[in-house]
């Protein structure tokens, strides 16, 4: 009887270790395959402003792979913007297309003119605009087209499948003034024209960062806030408070 016991203990102990000894590999490996640059290259780095002028917060910004003076970024009020010679000089390539609220920019890799764009500020505070879901160019920003979650609201985050342009993945933060269902990680196969809500947590927590293992995109990581900001009145009383 103990010696079945020891053996069914030798059995469990084993079937506890094995997933560690599992994700011990996989952490090696990721560490061995990532690349790695020279601590020079960061601690010369000096940040200075190279526009444009007056072109408020933002916190949506990407370049392209291969095109080292190419860069988008997203306002929080001035909708997409895009420079040719590394910030001398901008032009806003949205206008006439969405709303100025931007939360997200993502180029697609495998295509560098396909280029999703998610309304709606991420950068939560006193004031907050709010945008009217996804949009997507397929030659550059030269023209536009609605891809969907229009009550999105607020989309922080998008990333776009490394070899498949019209797989894409959305961070939906959603309605920040009140509960809704409209929330969490989307995913669509065709470019945006269908979604399909792939997490869902709860009706105040939104998604808020999303991104791939960079050894295999069909393990994502995602991160969600409970973040919401009630609604404020002004309210008059009168009759020594008894009324308002």
């Amino acid at each position: 009887m103990k010696k079945h016991l020891t053996n069914a203990g030798i059995l469990l102990l084993a079937c506890l270790l094995l997933p560690l000894s599992v994700l011990s590999q996989r952490r090696n490996k990721l560490q061995s395959t990532l690349p790695t640059y020279p601590e020079e290259l960061y601690s010369s780095l000096d940040y200075r402003l190279i526009g444009p002028f007056r072109g408020g917060r933002s916190a949506a910004v990407t370049g392209v792979p291969g095109e080292p003076n190419l860069f988008y970024f997203g306002a929080a009020g001035g909708g997409v913007w895009k420079t040719l010679d590394g910030g001398r000089t901008w032009d806003n390539i949205s206008d006439g297309y969405f709303g100025g609220s931007i939360g997200a920019v993502e180029v697609a890799k495998s295509d560098p003119n396909v280029i999703y764009v998610g309304g709606g500020e991420k950068t939560l505070r006193g004031n907050v605009s709010s945008g009217y879901g996804v949009w997507k160019t397929e030659d550059g920003g030269k023209t536009w087209a609605t891809a969907g979650l229009e009550k999105s609201r607020h989309v922080p985050r998008l990333r776009v499948h490394p070899t498949d342009y019209n797989t894409v993945y959305a961070a939906v933060l959603g309605d920040i003034y009140k509960p809704t269902k409209d929330r969490g990680i989307y995913k669509s196969t065709d470019g945006g024209k269908n979604w399909k809500q792939v997490l869902f947590v709860n009706e105040q927590a939104g998604a808020v960062d999303l991104t791939f293992d960079p050894n295999n995109p069909r393990i994502l990581y995602a991160s969600t806030w409970h973040a919401q900001r009630p609604p404020y009145s002004l309210i008059s009383g009168g009759d020594g408070s008894a009324l308002w």
